[in-house]
């Protein structure tokens, strides 16, 4: 059996970036010694959820990746405790160009790549379009010390066109980092994401902050992170209103199984589905 021990974290929001990051570093060292060997952190896992408002000076929040301080620090914590990382960050491309986005690195620390939000919402509570441009990397599927890893991320679940696009590059294992609030979202929360795995035969391991980040707006994040087998079981789940690391052992000898018990990449008739591609 071919078992991955894997940590997700929930966080809320401590008022400076600084000490964000100083508070995934303990994490991070705390998984180390749970035996962890792959940790996906929340989304824009640095920060505030800032897309309550919308302000330009929230812009000072991008990195460059993989070139900026943060993506550093996390390939040096990635090689001292050999463990995949995968670390959510508000990315500059150029100036005025801004992506939310996911840096993975592998466990000797070297940076594989990123991953683009895709979908970008723009909505009351959730004006993301003043901050992002849709991604345009597609959907990569990265090589990791612990198997094949892909990333979607919050906004992204809502459609299953990219989660099949990870299945099919041949992602194992997709974490899908959000921040995701009180009200309809709830109720799709357990069963986008285990649908995902039942639909594409892969684990998930998906995170949610917690608590309130009042200066920004109302919304309340009601943590909930939890991982799903390839049959969509839920096999660890975090607190509603607790910060927690959450560390399971994954199977991945499951994406084997339950892709020879169903089949349905064998029996896909993409040929058919022309009209979903379609503007």
């Amino acid at each position: 059996m071919t078992t991955v021990r894997a940590a997700l974290v929930q966080c809320a929001w401590t008022g400076d970036k600084d000490s964000m990051i100083e508070k995934h570093t303990t994490h991070i060292a705390d998984a180390a010694k749970k035996g962890a060997k792959v940790m996906c952190l929340q989304e824009l896992f640095y920060g505030p959820y800032f897309c309550q408002v919308q302000d330009s000076k929230h812009y000072s929040y991008t990195e460059k990746i993989p070139d900026g301080p943060t993506t550093k620090l996390m390939q040096e914590l990635a090689r001292k405790h050999g463990m995949v990382l995968i670390v959510p960050m508000y990315e500059e491309d150029q100036t005025g160009i801004y992506y939310n986005t996911a840096a993975v690195i592998d466990a000797d620390g070297r940076y594989l790549g990123k991953y683009r939000k895709t979908h970008i919402p723009h909505v009351n509570g959730f004006w993301e379009k003043f901050y992002f441009r849709p991604g345009n990397l597609g959907y990569p599927v990265f090589d990791t010390a612990v198997g094949r890893v892909g990333v979607y991320i919050c906004y992204d679940r809502h459609f299953p066109e990219g989660a099949r696009m990870l299945g099919l590059h041949g992602a194992e294992l997709v974490f899908i980092p959000s921040a995701t609030s009180r009200g309809l979202s709830m109720h799709l929360w357990f069963i986008e994401q285990t649908a995902h795995a039942i639909a594409n035969g892969y684990w998930v391991g998906t995170i949610n902050r917690i608590g309130q980040e009042k200066e920004f707006g109302p919304n309340e994040y009601y943590g909930s992170s939890y991982f799903a087998d390839p049959r969509g079981k839920i096999v660890a789940q975090a607190s509603e209103k607790e910060e927690q690391l959450l560390v399971a052992d994954l199977d991945l000898d499951l994406v084997r199984e339950v892709r020879n018990t169903w089949q349905f990449y064998r029996d896909r008739r993409p040929d058919m589905y022309g009209d979903m591609v379609k503007p």
